[in-house]
């Protein structure tokens, strides 16, 4: 039962996170504003299982609340992070992503399209992918080793993809005419998208914490979660989608010819 209304309260949740983002989106004539409700919709959900684990005194409390920990350090910080690039960049425009994926902003396709096609698809996918993360705030650690392993991935996840973003940041801000090419220092001289093995490892440590150090059944019930997050971060919303653009910029086929696309790797030598 415990879980049940676990899963429920999340799903609470992610629809009041998505909708209130939709209302955003519709006010700033942006779908782009879903990418913010991305990393803080995680945090509504993860606060809304830990307090229902709290109220009805079920599973282990200590990890529940490191898990919930765990999330909001994440979420908010990509939430922060990518909240300029989703409303102030483009020139006021729409996010090229969209744009091309939807037509046009939503004052021009409507609202309900948007909604269905954007939100909707987002907000289930975010309810899946936080299963373990709801699931283990109700159940009780079976084995706390794996906690700590599970810890220990995330936190390396984090580093990846703080730095990875932040050394990228700093790539942008240099002169047009007098940077690189490419960014290929740093965490990008081994990865041609650290961020998103970051993001990947983030969501294998919190299935371990969450989800396998609740047992077996609780961790093969809940492992196509990060399964389903790195496919979607390597496959479809993130490296496979930006390397169809940035293989066209000057410098990138040479760059893309030395360096792992996704798993850190040494460079190849030319």
């Amino acid at each position: 039962m415990g879980v049940l209304i676990s899963l429920l309260a999340g799903l609470v949740a992610v629809v009041l996170g998505m909708g209130a983002a939709a209302v955003r989106a519709k006010q700033l004539d942006k779908a782009a504003v879903v990418d913010v409700a991305w990393g803080a919709g995680f945090v509504l959900v993860a606060l809304a299982a830990a307090v229902v684990g709290t109220a009805l005194d079920d599973g282990t409390g200590w990890r529940r609340w490191l898990v919930a920990a765990m999330v909001a350090a994440w979420g908010l910080r990509l939430a922060w992070h990518i909240r300029g690039r989703a409303v102030g960049e483009h020139g006021g425009k729409e996010d090229p992503r969209y744009a091309e994926m939807l037509g046009g902003p939503p004052s021009e396709i409507g609202m309900t399209t948007v909604v269905r096609r954007v939100f909707l698809v987002q907000g289930v996918v975010q309810w899946f992918v936080a299963l373990p993360v709801m699931v283990g705030a109700v159940l009780t650690v079976e084995w706390w080793p794996v906690v700590v392993a599970g810890v220990l991935v995330w936190a390396t996840g984090l580093f990846f993809e703080a730095v990875g973003d932040r050394q990228l940041a700093a790539y942008k801000e240099q002169p047009r005419e007098t940077r690189p090419q490419v960014m290929d220092r740093g965490l990008w001289r081994y990865s041609r998208h650290p961020n998103y093995f970051g993001d990947a490892c983030i969501w294998w440590g919190l299935w371990l914490a969450a989800g396998l150090a609740s047992g077996w059944v609780a961790g093969l019930a809940t492992v196509l979660c990060p399964a389903a997050m790195t496919y979607f971060v390597y496959q479809v919303t993130g490296v496979k989608l930006l390397e169809k653009t940035m293989m066209q910029r000057p410098g990138y086929p040479a760059y893309a010819a030395r360096t792992s696309s996704f798993f850190p790797l040494p460079p190849k030598k030319a």
